[in-house]
């Protein structure tokens, strides 16, 4: 017992306690926000890539696009309902099964 007293009398150990506890709790780059900040860049890190996939797949749909000519209609045709003067498009949308 009187040696954790002599321990909290000391001045540097109040002086490294309390340097600790600001850190850790009350200053402006805290645990709590330094936990934030993380998850946030962990996020922002899952969008850029994602976005790094979807314009490389963009790139190679553009690519097929500007060098086939049937790849042109198809994507026409499937992505924005488009047809010949004489043909009937229809468009089936499946719903979800109600409970």
């Amino acid at each position: 017992m009187n040696r954790v007293l002599e321990l909290v009398r000391n001045k540097y150990f109040l002086s490294v306690a309390a340097f600790a506890v600001w850190m850790l709790f009350f200053d402006k780059n805290d645990m709590v926000s330094q936990y934030e900040f993380r998850s946030e860049v962990n996020k922002l890190q899952e969008e850029k890539d994602f976005y790094v996939k979807e314009i490389s797949q963009v790139k190679n749909d553009l690519n097929e696009l500007n060098t086939n000519l049937s790849t042109a209609e198809k994507f026409a045709r499937e992505k924005y309902f488009m047809k010949k003067d004489n043909e009937d498009v229809f468009v089936i949308i499946k719903e979800a099964p109600k409970d």
